[in-house]
């Protein structure tokens, strides 16, 4: 199991993927940082997909809550390329061209979980994506649908913990209706308020 206390208060089965949604403030990416860096400090892998920051600022962040030097965590970056920036790969860092290029995304997350679970034996990886609603901004419902159904199925077919966030404010009851299908579980988050976890088999 994956033990997200003392962030959320819930256990999750491994292969889990979990829906963070919410308003805009409602601390969705730090939430997910902090679930990762709960398990980087617990020797697990951590992937983070960004597509509204850079690596840098993502990883900036992580340091915040934890010393990842000398440990499994990596970032899938969609924002640096689009820029126009012209930037090498590192050892953690893979660059998709922009959001909506989902298959270069789906490869650097394949690769890096290749990597950590298959080439370093690492058993436990948690995977964020920050955020759907940017890939929402750029490609229609259908496409990220499709892309999110393999995305998560990459994560289950590793025992990984999927972690998602979107801004619930700006999309249509049946567009949320529609992604939460491929969750395990939604986590609301409200600005002054505890969490509400939903857990599929709970």
């Amino acid at each position: 199991m994956y033990d997200l206390h003392p962030h959320l208060d819930a256990e999750v089965q491994p292969g889990s993927n979990i829906l963070l949604t919410g308003p805009p403030l409602a601390g969705k990416r730090a939430r997910c940082l902090d679930l990762l860096a709960a398990g980087t400090e617990q020797g697990e892998g951590s992937i983070i997909v960004t597509t509204k920051d850079s690596a840098d600022r993502m990883l900036e962040q992580f340091a915040e809550r934890t010393s990842y030097e000398s440990r499994p965590v990596a970032v899938v970056d969609c924002v640096t390329k689009q820029q126009g920036d012209d930037v090498p790969e590192r050892d953690r860092v893979k660059y998709a061209s922009s959001p909506v290029d989902m298959t270069g995304i789906g490869i650097q997350l394949s690769e890096f979980l290749q990597a950590f679970y298959k080439d370093r034996n690492i058993e436990r990886n948690r995977v964020m994506l920050h955020s759907l609603t940017t890939l929402l901004m750029y490609s229609d419902l259908q496409t990220v649908f499709r892309f999110l159904h393999v995305f998560t199925g990459r994560v289950q077919s590793v025992d990984g913990l999927g972690l998602y966030c979107i801004d619930e404010t700006a999309h249509d009851q049946q567009t949320l209706n529609t992604l939460k299908q491929l969750f395990d579980g939604v986590v609301e988050l409200q600005e002054h308020a505890d969490p509400i976890v939903h857990l599929a088999d709970a």
